[in-house]
């Protein structure tokens, strides 16, 4: 039995691809709480943009690891 090359380089390529893209999106979405604590400190009121954002972004790498 020999080994398929390809498809195992299909397989790291792809693993790594993705990993990538969760750790951007866990960074978006820790960026989005960033904007949330910023908005609060300066106005006093919460930032439904940053809340989407970091709920978007969390709710996706949740998706991602199940």
């Amino acid at each position: 039995m020999r080994p398929d090359w390809t498809a195992l380089g299909e397989v790291a390529v792809v693993s790594v691809g993705v990993r990538f893209a969760v750790v951007v999106v866990l960074a978006l979405g820790v960026l989005g709480l960033a904007r949330l604590e910023g908005t609060s400190a300066q106005q006093g009121d919460t930032s439904a943009l940053g809340l989407g954002q970091a709920t978007l972004c969390f709710l996706a790498c949740a998706a991602v690891v199940e």
